[in-house]
């Protein structure tokens, strides 16, 4: 918790009595619940604004998976984004403009993914990189530092999934962890990275690093218990200076965030 032992909120996605997922605002220790959403089909990813006031979520649709934006508590709930599979949106700092991903159908959304940008205020929205050597990849799970200067996404643009910084129009960009090996001789498979998170003071991006999910035997439908518990047991958060320097691991997990005091968690 905060100083003085209160606890923070926080707001997540979860089950309602009817098996939707549905978004909660409630204590960090899960007590004084309020459910925010009342969707038909489901929502989940939201992201509150920097300055406290907004919430950003994906919720699922006939159409696939939009975009909306309510106040705090759920109330004035607007679409932004209504057709296409939007996925894992997030604030820049100025509280008014949003990153996502625009991905098409597959077994790995970030395979095939282009990140896009939104002002919130006016419903304008385009896509984020305009150069074309960028635009030959695929480009997701993007997160706007601090200090609203740069991007870090993950992108396959060097053969598998990688962390790359760049400025926010996409320029410069380049690797920021690349692991000690690229494949996993054991198993099989491409070491893969997903799920940036930078620090709050803009220094360090955790991320999520290890095989992918998608070589388990519920995706490859040939059940392997054995390789399924070496599967897990590569994931693990690791942590780089934004400058790609000082890499280290922080331990075994996955999806890492930080706390306002500079903490990496990890789930």
């Amino acid at each position: 918790g905060s100083t003085g032992g209160e606890l923070r909120e926080v707001i997540v996605s979860y089950t309602d009595g009817t098996g939707i997922l549905q978004l909660y605002r409630m204590k960090e220790d899960g007590s004084v619940p309020t459910q925010l959403t009342h969707s038909k089909r489901g929502c989940r990813m939201p992201a509150c604004s920097p300055d406290g006031r907004k919430l950003v979520y994906v919720q699922q649709t006939h159409q696939g998976l939009s975009l909306w934006l309510s106040d705090l508590d759920g109330k004035n709930a607007k679409g932004l984004i209504d057709g296409g599979r939007n996925l894992v949106p997030s604030w820049l700092p100025d509280s008014k403009h949003i990153v996502w991903m625009n991905t098409q159908p597959g077994q790995d959304p970030s395979r095939n993914s282009q990140i896009h940008l939104m002002n919130t205020e006016t419903g304008e929205s385009r896509r984020l990189f305009t150069d074309p050597e960028q635009l030959k990849f695929s480009n997701s799970m993007p997160v706007v530092s601090p200090k609203g200067d740069r991007i870090a996404f993950v992108s396959n643009r060097s053969g598998n999934m990688r962390i790359w910084v760049s400025e926010l129009d996409g320029s410069n960009a380049r690797q920021v962890s690349p692991p000690e090996k690229d494949y996993h001789q054991a198993i099989k498979a491409p070491i893969e990275q997903k799920v940036p998170a930078w620090s709050p003071d803009g220094k360090w991006i955790a991320q999520w690093e290890g095989v992918e999910m998608v070589h388990l035997s519920k995706f490859t439908g040939v059940r392997n218990p054995e390789r399924a518990q070496m599967i897990a047991a590569t994931f693990h958060v690791w942590v780089v200076g934004s400058d790609g320097k000082d890499r280290r691991k922080v331990g075994r997990g996955d999806d890492p965030t930080w706390s306002p005091d500079g903490f990496v968690t990890r789930a």
